[in-house]
């Protein structure tokens, strides 16, 4: 997927929240009456499976830079080890996307895609044989992270290799499939061939694979590798891969189907034989259902672009999509990709790069509607490493093959709040806000129970250029002690002292807030 779709002019109506940022010169004053938020532990919700972010398009390049950079970088998105001062080193992701390349790098100038960072390399050869040693930036990447402990591996590739597409090309001709119907085998066996391969060679186990990215757009630009795909397209895809899967006794899970937007999934929208995806896949009634299929993942999964402004249509495409997942008994949602694109109903433009707190912000209310109203159980980013003038990275680099400075985000850090504490087994627990602060949009909050840790997570968006004093209190568990860890402007994670369990603990403003509670 790319933030760049120059086919596609979005914008909202309705109206905007006209959420304060962080230069409004507004004087706060800390209010006089505590906001509670009552925590139900015995009410349960969905179990967190991961946090992630992807390796397009940099990490090809930052992976061969000097080994102090790449390594300061990987420690920022993988670590979940602390500085003497308490500090978390890193944000802790628990999921890895590695992006399967379609071959456009060898390809050069005539791949039609013209800027160079978005073309990517192929283990696949011309001559059908394989090289474990191209996409050797990324594979650093894989290796950093399974090193500091990640576990969780996505593969997904944009485009089929070029070798099989209709065009010659990792981009799609007149918005059609790039890829033939009789070639779905081929393709299934080239991405179950890669699985199999980075396993043998650098002892890393794909747990999911996604074969489509985002089928709903035309990818006919030569922005980047990319094709559309019809329902009927995916389905046969997906039946020829799990042969595949099964052929070599994987254990890969298909993830199904990376919706370019999240109402694909459960109406046809502007796509009427790419929407409905829930139908379509999960239905035993359906053409295209997929469902039973060995190697079926437990989840579907889409992107939350175009979809998380004004906040009340934000909430209200969510409970729909919540509503149709439950209607599929077991059936899980990941949010598999999500940066800062477009106007945002004038909340929030996604051009331009802002390292500040104001797009944390806007970023943390993304992540608390797609976890707290859409029952999200992973939450995934797009580049966690971007040279690029927009809100779409982690960490931001120069743009230089070889070398260069990389900076921090607060956006890396607000994604921290949750992804270093929030960890895969944990669970969503009933958790409600109550007092004057409470009824207005700027403060969220949600909890997460982690029995194997004994913890109580909280994490608490504070969107409003005022402190605001909070008291949890629990039923269901009983919390000895709170610290709180801090992102706000001029705090990246920072800890607090630790307090009382009946303690005020003060939001500062425009900030994001993990409670860490623990258990008795």
């Amino acid at each position: 997927m790319s933030w760049s779709i120059p086919a596609i002019a979005f914008c909202f109506i309705g109206c905007s929240d006209n959420l304060p940022k962080e230069d409004d010169q507004t004087s706060p004053s800390l209010q006089t009456d505590a906001v509670t938020l009552s925590i139900d532990a015995s009410e349960r919700f969905q179990r967190i499976d991961n946090f992630g972010a992807s390796d397009a398009w940099a990490c090809q390049f930052v992976g061969s830079w000097p080994d102090e950079k790449r390594n300061a970088i990987a420690d920022l998105l993988f670590s979940t080890d602390t500085v003497s001062s308490g500090q978390p080193e890193g944000i802790g992701l628990s999921l890895w996307r590695f992006n399967i390349g379609a071959g456009s790098a060898q390809q050069g100038e005539q791949s039609g895609i013209r800027d160079e960072w978005r073309r990517a390399e192929s283990f696949l050869e011309e001559d059908g044989s394989y090289n474990w040693q191209r996409q050797a930036g990324q594979v650093w990447f894989l290796k950093a992270a399974q090193e500091r402990g990640v576990n969780k591996f996505l593969a997904f590739p944009n485009s089929p290799p070029v070798h099989l597409t209709k065009n010659g090309k990792a981009f799609a001709s007149d918005a059609k499939p790039n890829l033939a119907p009789d070639r779905y085998n081929a393709y299934a066996d080239f991405l179950a061939d890669v699985i199999q391969g980075v396993e043998r060679t650098q002892g890393i186990s794909f747990g999911y694979i996604s074969p489509v990215n985002e089928p709903q757009w035309d990818w006919s630009d030569g922005g980047q590798e990319g094709t559309p795909f019809m329902n009927e397209d995916i389905a046969g895809i997906v039946k020829a891969l799990n042969t595949s899967l099964e052929r070599r006794s994987l254990k890969t899970k298909i993830d199904i189907a990376e919706a370019g937007k999240i109402n694909y999934l459960y109406e046809a929208a502007d796509k009427p034989n790419r929407g409905n995806q829930i139908k379509a896949f999960f239905d035993s009634s359906s053409s295209y259902y997929v469902g039973d299929l060995s190697h079926m993942g437990k989840a579907v999964s889409a992107h939350s672009y175009f979809t998380t402004s004004p906040f009340d249509q934000a909430v209200a495409e969510r409970k729909k999509l919540a509503a149709k997942v439950a209607s599929v008994p077991g059936l899980e949602f990941w949010m598999s990709e999500y940066c800062i694109l477009g106007d945002n109903a004038g909340e929030m433009d996604g051009n331009k790069r802002n390292l500040g707190i104001d797009p944390a912000i806007y970023l943390a209310r993304v992540i608390h509607n797609d976890l707290a109203i859409a029952n999200a159980t992973a939450w995934q980013w797009w580049l966690a490493v971007s040279p690029y003038d927009y809100k779409d990275g982690l960490v931001y680099i120069d743009k230089d093959k070889a070398d260069g400075a990389y900076y921090e985000s607060k956006m890396l850090w607000a994604l921290g709040n949750y992804s270093r504490f929030i960890r895969p087994g944990a669970v969503r627990v009933d958790a409600k806000l109550a007092g004057s602060k409470a009824e207005a949009n700027t403060l969220l909050a949600s909890s997460y129970i982690d029995t194997e840790r004994n913890q109580l997570i909280t994490v608490a968006v504070n969107a409003g250029i005022e402190p605001v004093k909070i008291k949890l209190a629990a039923t269901g568990a009983t919390i000895t002690s709170i610290r709180p860890y801090v992102t706000a402007a001029e705090e990246d994670l920072k800890p607090g002292d630790i307090v009382s369990s009946d303690s005020d603990i003060i939001l500062s403003p425009r900030s994001v807030t993990t409670l860490v509670a623990t258990l008795q």
